[in-house]
């Protein structure tokens, strides 16, 4: 028998039909053996009318009163939903996430769970019950019983979280689509579905706005091994299985804010190229690249940043056995990228630096947190570390440093994230040294009657497995930050206490020097409802901290696509740059980790430009996956 944790969206409880089917499902799923807790959002779109209510209101309402508010929405989906399994006279008992025991932070509209007392909800499950459980909900403690909700995702969020604390055999998410899509239906109707993916895989495409699974719900699944599988509420496929790597053995109190980082990583057998002064026009990384792949050079980071005027800079670090080629690759293409349009320019410069190291942390836990990213890079200012190069991803934020100061950095990173001398630390090989996340080899459970898609007679995944674009995220770039170690901890800790989370960073391989203090320019994303914010706050304090102009851009879209198997495949950085060319789609910035490359577009060219890469990549299949409404 199974211990088996259900969770149903606010469309799939969306009326009372929808509600006595789901009963229908439970009813169907408990007499073949299992126990079922069963999670649940507020019908349809209950939460929006509520959200409306209060703005009628008040047009800033207090944060307390609206968590009252909202927290009513699934209270009463779980009472109706019990009435219907008892009208099939199956047992079942609704609770809130106060009588579950979902103790949280005492912050309300966006607070993270602590712990869960099971005691009481394991009583009524060993008594033959289907427990259902108000999502999104829970208390800050059990003394001031203040009710707090969980923000977005929530109720994703609260059924992988009691599925950790009762060590549930999996949990099914119950959605509007059959599984994980390649990409979002609505936009590539044409969109396939993946049998199986990695947790750090669908973390990155969750936190690039694909809306199936909540970053936090996947965090937690990977943290703690829970096998997650999402499904349509309208079918018996089998849908898709996340799956994690072996648990850690993590304790469950404090459950969503143990420790962010588990491993420091580092690389010492890298070098980096970087060509500045390129043209910004279409076409231009796509020229590069594609040469470097038919070279068979295999890259790791690769960044392109924002610059004034009319041209850009493009670095890429490898490994130092094949420096020379990759030299030698971008030595003779440079004359071939001249700018055009204006003849003063100089042709694009090659500027090659074999003395670096690459230093890495590495934690499902930075998911949402602006602190974790300052952190590191606060460390490594005390320790008198310069940064060159930054990459970042949900799971990992690498630096590029100079070699000389890897040990000390890396010691200093293990000191300010507890990580012991041993524990997580990884001296990478390049390519060969990267830590990717193996699907595990858990079958699904019989219940489902299906073939487990990860059996080792299964084909390999290909090198891409998704496409996603966010079209919510707004630029901020600022010039001439002075070039020394601590800059960019100023930065990003100011950001990180005003709770504002940045997601792409980009440091300008150019460097002046103005008034005896070489500079550079930096530019990162921040949510566009950070972006004015951002702004204002950052240029308050420029004057003070010694930067230039802070510009900002809220027309932009992010382009991404993210798949464990790009790993050692050279080409495929060329073929989305090229696919965005043949569009005519200028690339504004470029960053990559190891399982995701990320482009920055003009937000009109967006959706073309998601469309132009699941196209290339050939990610579509036979049949039209129809949303419902």
């Amino acid at each position: 028998m199974a211990l088996i944790v259900q969770k149903y969206g606010g469309t799939s409880v969306g009326s009372v039909e929808r509600i006595q089917a789901v009963a229908q499902r439970v009813y169907k799923t408990v007499k073949a053996g299992n126990s079922i807790v069963v999670v649940v959002s507020a019908m349809g779109k209950t939460t929006d009318g509520l959200v409306k209510l209060a703005t009628e209101i008040s047009p800033n309402p207090n944060r307390r009163e609206m968590d009252m508010l909202l927290s009513t929405g699934e209270q009463v989906t779980i009472a109706l939903l019990s009435m219907a399994l008892q009208e099939l006279r199956q047992p079942a008992i609704s609770m809130t996430g106060a009588q579950v025991g979902i103790v949280t932070e005492a912050e309300h509209s966006r607070a993270r769970i602590l712990h869960i007392e099971t005691t009481r909800l394991t009583r009524h499950i060993n008594a033959g019950k289907v427990v259902v459980v108000a999502g999104f909900q829970g208390i800050s403690s059990v003394g001031e019983m203040e009710i707090t909700t969980l923000g977005r995702g929530g109720s994703d969020t609260s059924a992988v979280a009691i599925a950790a604390a009762l060590k549930a055999n999996f949990c099914e998410i119950y959605t509007d689509v059959p599984g994980i899509l390649t990409t979002d239906p609505r936009l590539v109707a044409e969109a396939q579905l993946m049998d199986a993916i990695s947790c750090d895989e669908m973390l990155e495409l969750a936190s690039l706005g694909a809306k199936v699974l909540h970053p936090r719900a996947v965090e937690i699944a990977r943290n703690y091994g829970v096998p997650l599988v999402v499904r349509s509420s309208w079918t018996d496929q089998p849908g898709t299985w996340v799956t994690s790597a072996k648990p850690q053995g993590r304790s469950l109190i404090n459950l969503e804010i143990a420790r962010p980082v588990d491993h420091v990583e580092f690389d010492t057998n890298q070098a980096k190229v970087a060509l500045l002064r390129v043209p910004d026009k279409p076409g231009v990384a796509a020229r590069l690249f594609g040469e470097i792949s038919r070279q068979k050079v295999d890259v790791d980071l690769i960044i392109q940043s924002v610059h004034e005027g009319n041209s850009n800079d493009i670095a890429f670090t490898v490994t130092t056995p094949i420096l020379k080629r990759a030299e030698a690759v971008a030595t003779a293409i440079a004359p071939a990228l001249r700018s055009q349009s204006n003849p003063k320019f100089d042709e694009a410069e090659v500027m090659v630096e074999n003395n670096i190291a690459k230093v890495s942390i590495a934690g499902a836990g930075m998911i949402g947190r602006p602190g974790v990213a300052a952190k590191m890079f606060a460390t490594l200012a005390e320790a008198g570390v310069n940064i060159q190069m930054i990459s970042t991803s949900e799971v990992k934020v690498s630096c590029v440093v100079n070699a000389a100061e890897c040990d000390r950095a890396v010691s200093a990173l293990r000191t300010a994230f507890e990580i012991e001398a041993g524990e997580g630390g990884t001296r990478g090989q390049g390519g060969q040294g990267r830590i990717i996340e193996q699907i595990s080899p858990l079958s699904p459970p019989s219940l489902l009657s299906s073939p487990s898609p990860l059996s080792p007679l299964s084909p390999p995944s290909p090198p891409v497995r998704g496409v996603a674009l966010d079209l919510n995220q707004a630029r901020l770039a600022i010039r001439q930050l002075p070039d020394r170690p601590g800059m960019a901890a100023k930065l990003f800790g100011l950001l990180a206490r005003h709770n504002i989370s940045v997601d792409m960073i980009i440091q300008s391989q150019r460097c002046r020097v103005i008034d005896g203090v070489p500079r550079r320019d930096i530019a990162f994303t921040v949510s566009q409802i950070d972006g004015e914010n951002a702004k204002k706050m950052l240029t308050q304090v420029a004057a003070e901290l010694g930067w230039g102009e802070v510009v900002l851009d809220s027309a932009i879209a992010k382009v991404s696509i993210v798949g464990a198997g790009m790993v050692g495949q050279p080409g495929v950085a060329a073929k989305m740059f090229e696919a965005l060319a043949k569009q005519e789609i200028n690339i504004q910035m470029i960053a990559t980790s190891e399982i995701k490359i990320s482009c920055v577009v003009a937000q009109e060219e967006g959706v073309k430009a998601l469309q132009a890469i699941h196209a290339a990549f050939e990610l579509a299949g036979s049949e039209k996956f129809v949303v419902p409404v």
